[in-house]
């Protein structure tokens, strides 16, 4: 983890020199983000309706959270309900030949962008990315969507957008509380209000909390039931593959190019494995053979499956990655997730 995520998230002790220096850039970041919102309530800067139902998937925060599953739970029980669903993303990284660009078959994770390029693979559905998602959208409607999922698409404000979900984590919440670069925030707590429904990826505390402040609240867990071969495709039962491991004594080495890393090591060991090598990298890393080298081949060497989209053009025998699936709870005011989809759905009739 980065030292200035260990400020943000852990309180360490480089606070007291960092936040202090950074709190004038703060300042000037909100300024503008809150500039930039009034200026498009108030139509001096121009946002566009596309024709069909746009449902926004972000995040107040920067870093990994969970959007990506919670974007393929909605496609998927989208889809059951008769909708031909597109998604729209900025392509986070992407080198593209050309913008708005459609992920395919042939799409590399550095022509597409990792999430993009994984929610094509798991979903099959049409996936646009481009920084100008209004193009994007356009784009999806001729290829005949019923309704688009902007994948991390909160602060795009030049799109408008008929339904918002806020996905929280329900570890690291806020952080410090503060704005870029102080804190990890892009724009403050009091953004989740106006969402039409949040959810809190993780066991949280702040659920209780959080109902009192939000109209509609979902809590969301993630669960995995297998993991696949990177090279060969060929997927092994979770309680199977862990099974072998522990009769051969054997350990597992994992790596995570990811928000919050830890999180991915901390459910590998929940779920029975014992870590030898365990290594965080920065959030979107483009890997390279070089980067795993460390990681001896005649051990399994875990992955998330956004990692694996990019390990495929070198992946080994030992490469695995964990694929997860958001599971949302049925208690409380948890069934709110089944009203959020059924209103999706009539938007689009």
């Amino acid at each position: 983890m980065r030292l200035i995520e260990k400020v943000w998230f852990q309180g360490h002790w480089a606070k007291w020199l960092m936040v202090p220096l950074l709190l004038p850039l703060t300042l000037i970041f909100a300024v503008i983000s809150f500039g930039r919102r009034i200026a498009f309530s108030f139509g001096l800067l121009k946002s566009f309706k596309v024709s069909v139902p746009v449902v926004v998937v972000g995040n107040i925060g920067i870093g990994g959270n969970g959007k990506t599953p919670v974007t393929l739970y909605l496609v998927e029980q989208l889809t059951a309900k008769g909708l031909k669903v597109g998604v729209v993303s900025r392509g986070y990284g992407s080198k593209a030949p050309y913008y708005p660009y459609q992920v395919s078959e042939e799409s590399s994770a550095e022509q597409a962008g990792d999430e993009p390029l994984l929610i094509f693979q798991r979903s099959g559905i049409p996936v646009v990315i481009g920084a100008d998602r209004v193009k994007g959208c356009q784009k999806l409607i001729e290829l005949g969507c019923e309704i688009i999922i902007a994948d991390d698409g909160l602060q795009h404000y030049r799109l408008k957008r008929d339904f918002e979900l806020i996905v929280v984590d329900g570890k690291r919440l806020f952080g410090n509380g503060l704005l870029l670069p102080a804190g990890p925030l892009r724009e403050t707590t009091n953004r989740i209000a106006r969402a039409d429904c949040v959810i809190v990826n993780g066991e949280s505390q702040w659920l209780a909390q959080a109902k009192n402040l939000v109209p509609s609240i979902a809590h969301m867990q993630l669960s995995a039931s297998k993991v696949v071969n990177v090279k060969t495709g060929i997927s092994i039962d979770l309680a199977v593959f862990l099974a072998k491991n522990l009769i051969g004594n054997q350990k597992v080495n994992a790596f995570a190019g990811i928000g919050d890393p830890q999180r991915f090591f901390n459910t590998l060991e929940l779920y029975g494995f014992t870590l030898n090598i365990a290594k965080g990298f920065v959030d979107h890393q483009a890997f390279s053979a070089e980067d795993l080298q460390p990681f001896p081949n005649d051990t399994p060497l875990l992955m998330t499956e956004k990692d694996a989209v990019k390990c495929a053009t070198f992946s080994q025998d030992n490469f695995w990655y964990l694929p997860v699936d958001a599971i949302f709870t049925e208690n409380n005011n948890d069934s709110s997730i089944a009203t959020a989809i059924d209103k999706i759905a009539m938007l689009a009739h």
